[in-house]
């Protein structure tokens, strides 16, 4: 028989003080990764057409040098969870940040195109390793009050990344727009948040859950009791160590967990929801959005500033969706927000194809975008990564998380090198019909796979899910 967990109805209620803001240093530090995340992944967008004429690029090279970052971001999601499952999520983070500086500076040094592509495959390890450590580090560190909008607030600092981008970009293009190697210092820009979470990260803690799994549990409840009040931090690390002794037990990690059902339909899960946050098409707008933008009926340098909207927002988006993700179940929030994609993807389908060709017309286009942008920011955007922190049992979550992000990635490469061939041969309107099918599809899996994780510990829903899918099997 195995060892249940105590309930949370049975925790201390949290409180504010002085182990409030120590939590919110930690994740203030914390998500300087989701930061280079956005920044990393929006800068090229500026920096490309200088970068083609400095390094000589090709249409092939060019593709060549965008993309690989995309690929280099999957094998480092996966190659990043299973790391901070054997060193650390601290660990892994710190690792992390010294990659991105080293990284970066070789993107903005380098001599040849053949260089900058093998920065930026490094670039992208690092990349995916944020994007799976970052967000399993704030959910162990977060009381389970919290938990929703401390992950949430990494989603934040990514699209504060990319908006951060745009607007540096700009700027460095109108003062020093002359020079031929203007391009590099757009990039360099990015080594002052990856110091900042190197030096930062050397003062946060580990992990309480990593460090109990690790036997470690007096350095855990340390930890806890820098982020809880002590009555919370001795009742939390009581389901801590419980959950970690039943692991023990259980002897089972990374692939080998795959075995056991209710934790593979869980990976299942987390892959497919993973995969539908990229096919709703956002990235689309956040690597192609000017050029869509033209297509729509804009002038180059109109499409340029229209862009800006998109990332504004985005931000904004992601701002409404922090201060209600606690309030709504994850699942309502949701199939709310695929509900809004599609309908929005439908009119931006729909004014393209029937909207006679006005000077209206695009703008029409650009606000049904713009609320697309915001509706997915404000919902699938940080659930997808607050669901990935959250549905996975400790001994496997970053490998759990790893996985689940390599199929995001590899959905994300889909739509970036899928976006511009196929509105090349079908056209706008047709394109985001699709990405509206691709909606309901979303709306029916969430309705009908989707677990529940509001309201509870990450022990708490780990021990019901057991029970219920061993009951099933």
């Amino acid at each position: 028989m195995s060892t249940r967990t105590p309930r949370r109805n049975s925790l201390p209620a949290e409180h504010s003080g002085p182990h409030s803001r120590r939590l919110g240093m930690v994740a203030f530090v914390a998500t300087f990764g989701g930061l280079l995340f956005g920044y990393d992944t929006g800068v090229i967008n500026g920096a490309l057409a200088p970068m083609k004429v400095d390094l000589g690029l090709t249409p092939v090279t060019e593709g060549f040098v965008v993309s690989i970052l995309i690929f280099g971001a999957a094998l480092g999601a996966a190659v990043g969870g299973k790391f901070a499952d054997r060193y650390g999520r601290r660990h892994n983070i710190l690792v992390l940040a010294g990659v991105f500086v080293i990284s970066t500076l070789g993107c903005a040094l380098t001599p040849t195109w053949q260089v900058l592509a093998v920065f930026r495959f490094v670039l992208g390890l690092a990349v995916g390793g944020a994007s799976a450590t970052v967000p399993v580090y704030l959910a162990e560190v977060a009381p389970a009050e919290r938990r929703g909008s401390l992950v949430t607030r990494n989603e934040i600092m990514i699209v504060s990344g990319q908006f951060a981008a745009f607007v540096i970009n700009a700027v460095i293009f109108n003062v020093w727009g002359e020079h031929s190697s203007v391009w590099r210092y757009m990039l360099v820009i990015a080594t002052l948040p990856a110091i900042a979470l190197l030096v930062g990260m050397l003062r946060m803690p580990e992990s309480p859950r990593w460090l109990s799994s690790r036997g470690r549990d007096a350095a855990a409840l340390a930890v806890l009791k820098q982020v809880r009040s002590p009555e919370r931090a001795e009742a939390e690390m009581a389901e801590v160590r419980a959950l970690a002794e039943e692991e023990r037990r259980s002897k089972t990690g990374g692939w080998s967990a795959l075995a056991v059902p209710w934790i593979r339909r869980l990976v299942v899960i987390g892959a497919v929801l993973g995969i539908f946050q990229q096919f709703t098409g956002i990235n689309s707008i956040m690597y192609y959005g000017t050029q869509m933008l033209q297509t729509a009926g804009f002038s180059s340098s109109g499409a340029i500033i229209a862009n800006t909207a998109n990332g504004l927002f985005s931000v904004l988006g992601i701002t409404v969706g922090i201060m209600l993700i606690n309030k709504i179940n994850r699942r309502t929030m949701l199939i709310s927000g695929f509900a809004l994609i599609t309908l929005f993807h439908i009119l931006v389908g729909a004014s393209a194809m029937f909207l006679p060709d006005i000077a209206a017309k695009p703008y029409i286009i650009l606000f049904f975008v713009v609320a697309f942008v915001f509706s997915m920011q404000g919902t699938l955007g940080p659930l997808v990564w607050l669901l990935l922190s959250e549905m996975f049992p400790l001994r496997v979550r970053s490998f759990a998380v790893g996985l689940c992000v390599l199929m995001l990635w590899l959905g994300n490469a889909g739509v970036t090198f899928g976006f511009p061939p196929t509105v090349d041969a079908l056209g706008l309107a047709p394109t985001f019909f699709i990405f509206a099918a691709i909606g309901v599809l979303g709306i029916l899996f969430t309705a009908g796979m989707v677990p529940e994780t509001r309201g509870r510990t990450l022990e708490e829903f780990e021990s019901d899910m057991q029970a219920r899918y061993s009951k099933a099997t």
